[in-house]
């Protein structure tokens, strides 16, 4: 497979038309085509001379993915399912909120960390993405936008994968989205979320960047979290809570931990006294989000109003904390759920 331009990011361009012989500028011309103009084929870049074009024609591709389906859901919820060059499958979200609009990447095809719930995890990581493949998912749906005259305004790096499994590719992608040259998405408008892979963590914190840092969490104590999420055999909640709180003191931002409500499961009194316990201190507030029911998993959601009552325990013990607003309920809405689907019709 040839390699994607959007795997470079804005100095690597450089880098590369150096390595061709042109000078560094032709770098930021090509990245100015891809950002800016947005274009599809090498053909496009018109200020290039033919020569140019047909040598980078010979070694790379602009984007890597075909679209293979779209749902869009009444609240306006998009879903896109894309095939990459080796025909595996990949899916991205487009959400709508007040603020603007917001895509869901995906980091990985299929995932390793197995949590309990997850439509994700039922199939295994048949490799990482790379760094252009998630530039990609970006400007497809960017460039859709472009038509409306509307952008991307936040990008949440929490679709199938384990982003922090995926290290390196991950933050080249972002340094591209967030460069004032390419998508020009803020640092804040960027999320990361995972599960607890202690080590990146650290090294996260080293990066000292603005990107906004997501905990994956789902549960209060490590006997429940073992059950639900295999990562947690590896590191448990005190090496996590630890490796979360030398995060915060390295860059005095405030860290969102993700607690998925599962009636009968996480939802009870005493698993809201843990869960306070455990985040006493921390700078952080509690994303309490709504089950979106997996058929395979047998995990059932639990009711506004009972989503309610654990959110009014969490307030008054002075965690701060939100529920989510619920996306796409009349489409494939779990995570990784229409791939499947897609999947296994070619079974």
């Amino acid at each position: 497979m040839k390699t994607s331009l959007y795997d470079f990011n804005y100095d690597q361009m450089a880098e590369l038309a150096l390595d061709f012989g042109w000078k560094a500028f032709r770098g930021h011309q090509i990245f100015q085509w891809l950002y800016r103009s947005r274009v599809f084929n090498i053909d496009d870049m018109t200020n290039l001379s033919k020569d140019t074009r047909e040598l980078l024609k010979e070694h790379y591709i602009v984007n890597p993915l075909t679209l293979v389906k779209k749902q869009v859901s009444h609240d306006g919820t998009t879903k896109f399912l894309f095939a990459t060059e080796d025909g595996s499958l990949l899916e991205s979200v487009m959400m709508v909120f007040d603020y603007g609009k917001s895509i869901c990447v995906s980091s990985q095809v299929g995932c390793n960390m197995g949590c309990a719930f997850c439509a994700s995890g039922l199939t295994k990581k048949k490799r990482d993405l790379t760094s252009g493949e998630m530039v990609a998912q970006v400007l497809y749906v960017q460039k859709e936008l472009d038509i409306e005259g509307d952008r991307l305004s936040h990008i949440v790096v929490m679709g199938t994968g384990e982003p922090f499994d995926n290290y390196e590719n991950v933050m080249n992608f972002l340094a591209t989205v967030n460069h004032d040259r390419g998508l020009g998405i803020g640092a804040r408008h960027i999320t990361i979320s995972t599960c607890g892979i202690v080590p990146r963590i650290y090294e996260f914190a080293k990066e000292h960047t603005q990107y906004n840092l997501a905990i994956s969490l789902h549960a209060p104590n490590d006997e429940l979290r073992d059950k639900l999420m295999p990562v947690n055999h590896a590191y448990k909640l005190d090496q996590l809570m630890e490796a979360v709180k030398y995060y915060g003191e390295e860059n005095n931002r405030r860290l969102t931990f993700e607690y998925i409500l599962l009636k009968g499961v996480n939802d009870q009194d005493i698993h809201a006294r843990q869960l306070s316990k455990l985040l006493k201190g921390y700078n952080a507030y509690v994303n309490l989000i709504p089950y979106n029911s997996v058929d395979e998993k047998g995990f059932k959601s639990v009711s506004h109003d009972e989503a309610m009552v654990f959110y009014d325990k969490l307030m008054k013990n002075n965690v701060r904390c939100t529920i989510r607003k619920e996306h796409g309920n009349d489409i494939d809405a779990a995570c990784g759920q229409l791939r499947i689907k897609e999947m296994r019709k070619s079974e």
